[in-house]
């Protein structure tokens, strides 16, 4: 099988000389993948050795192969086509493919012509194995979990070695960012990654009904309840959930120790907590707590109000998403006045301070400029590993509650979900890796529970029995919340414009902190904004 890894080369017939001086050039590589029809080098990746690669890096620009790889093979393409797939206009698609000015109808000729060419050089693609896919990936979060999706990418690519995915990273502000400008363009990532705030984007999200109606999606180790976490209010399941998740507050028991400061219990007071952070600043100098991203209202704000009551008497919206869950808006106001106080008397970080806060590894809990800090569950192990190698060891506490034996507010739900768009030409290839992404073993063991705990049953027993201190710990959690008497029906979906109401929440605490509005005022304008989410 010699010709797997050569191919023979007289270069003293060919009427230029082969640049192996220079760097190869990827995009070349790339379509000469694509297009070859040779077995050896479909199983295999090109080198410049290969004629499909010497042949095309010599009449081909880097603009043209852009352009080409954007093509499906034996599927011409029109030119409105190719401009939204890749997202260049048509003087410049025609620019690149060699051409000048042309009518609407010549341009849309010479596109499908070109296509048709790349695709008959692959007649005999579907004899060797199944065409190349390219897929576009992205997601959010800290260094830890980038390093650990890459290398599971790897090892899907490596499973199916025609499928190419490309990916990107970001911290969360950035993500979003990104993303609202690829929605407004109709070129979001194949694969993406949302949270609770995906009713935003819902319209750029395909469900994966049909795919699991197939089997295409395997969702029989998947129980209905985890299911019902990325599933819109008429049951399409938008997502598979990255894992189950909760909130709580890690904390440094040595810096509690140093500070004279009990460690919380499992039925600790927000009386508690505001002691405990204000004597921890006082002592220390340090900040009391930290906030991580937006955990601070959605686990604080939100779950403060369903401490009131019964178990399950108030949520912040109501179960179907038709308005408010409850209709005091003087129960957010003791919240409301222990964040401003704690932002006046310095014991918790102003949003000058958060904003520097970009990803868990330099949270100021990480950092020791804080003794605690909002974090949700799934995010404990990477705090946990950083610290370690600071040699500093961290716990997880539950939240705190109004009451010591009143309810806990608590409830289990999706981390995030990875999601098909709209806008992909290869979705059924998107679900097949998603389906893979939650269900593998394999891939899971490269993962490691980072987005939370998984939701497929046969993958958590096996990770669970092989954590590490970090991640035992947040298992030991979410088994101890997962005990809290919980509501039997609980909101797993944000309204659209919940961001604004957050944002808007946060510049009304400041102005509680400059004293320019009170607690009250602040309480009632948070609950007015939340409202008007419902409101024609």
């Amino acid at each position: 099988m010699s010709e797997l890894t050569a191919f023979p080369l007289d270069e003293s017939k060919l009427p230029f000389k082969i640049p192996k001086d220079t760097k190869p050039r990827e995009k070349i590589m790339k379509l000469g993948q694509m297009i070859t029809d040779r077995v050896p080098a479909k199983l295999r990746r090109l080198t410049v050795e290969d004629p499909e690669y010497w042949g095309l890096a010599s009449i081909v620009t880097d603009e043209m192969a852009d352009v080409a790889l954007k093509m499906k093979v034996r599927q011409p393409m029109t030119l409105p086509e190719l401009e939204k797939a890749t997202g260049k206009p048509a003087k410049e698609l025609l620019a690149a493919c060699g051409g000048s000015t042309a009518s609407s109808s010549a341009a849309e000729s010479t596109a499908s012509s070109t296509a048709e060419s790349t695709a008959s050089s692959t007649a005999d693609a579907a004899s060797t194995g199944d065409e190349e896919v390219d897929l576009r990936m992205a997601w959010w979060g800290s260094q830890d979990r980038h390093d650990r999706t890459i290398k599971a990418i790897e090892l899907y690519e490596s499973l199916h070695p025609n499928v190419k995915i490309e990916y990107e990273y970001y911290s969360f502000d950035d993500y979003f960012t990104k993303l609202k400008t690829l929605v407004a363009s109709d070129q979001v990532w194949d694969i993406f990654q949302l949270g609770g705030n995906f009713p935003m984007y819902i319209d750029k999200i395909y469900p994966l009904d049909d795919y699991i109606a197939s089997g295409v999606v395997d969702v029989s180790g998947i129980g209905d309840a985890n299911l019902k976490t990325t599933q819109d209010t008429e049951g399409h399941q938008l997502g598979i959930s990255n894992g189950l998740n909760s909130y709580g507050i890690a904390y440094d028991p040595d810096m509690f120790a140093e500070a004279g400061v009990a460690e919380p219990t499992d039925t600790w007071t927000w009386d508690d907590y505001a002691n405990a952070a204000n004597t921890i600043h006082e002592k220390l100098g340090i900040y009391g707590c930290s906030s991580m991203l937006t955990s601070e209202f959605i686990a604080g704000c939100s779950v403060y109000v369903a401490q009131y009551g019964d178990v399950g008497q108030y949520s912040f919206f109501n179960l179907d998403l038709t308005g408010m869950g409850f209709d005091d808006p003087q129960m957010l106001t003791p919240y409301i006045q222990m964040r401003a106080d704690s932002i006046k008397n310095e014991v918790y970080p102003d949003a000058g301070a958060s904003a520097e806060i970009t990803n868990i590894e330099n949270d100021f809990l990480v950092t020791g400029e804080a003794a605690m800090a909002w974090v949700a569950a799934n995010q404990f192990p990477t705090m946990y590993n950083v610290c370690q190698e600071q040699g500093r060891t961290l716990k997880l506490a539950t939240l705190p509650r109004i009451t010591s034996d009143g309810p806990s507010g608590a409830v289990i739900q999706s981390s995030q979900m990875l999601c098909v768009s709209q806008d992909s030409q290869q979705k059924e290839e998107a679900a097949k890796f998603i389906s893979w992404f939650e269900n593998d073993p394999d891939c899971n063991n490269i993962l490691q529970g980072e987005r939370g705990i998984p939701v497929n049953a046969t993958v958590r027993e096996t990770l669970s029995a092989n954590a590490t201190e970090g991640q035992q710990i947040m298992y030991d959690f979410m088994d101890k919340v997962s005990k809290f008497k919980m509501p039997d029906k609980v909101n797993v979906l944000s309204p659209d414009g919940q961001d604004e109401v957050v944002d808007n929440y946060r510049n009304y605490i400041q102005q509680v902190v400059d004293g320019q509005i009170t607690a009250e005022e602040a309480a009632q304008k948070t609950y007015d904004d939340a409202a008007a989410l419902f409101t024609e």
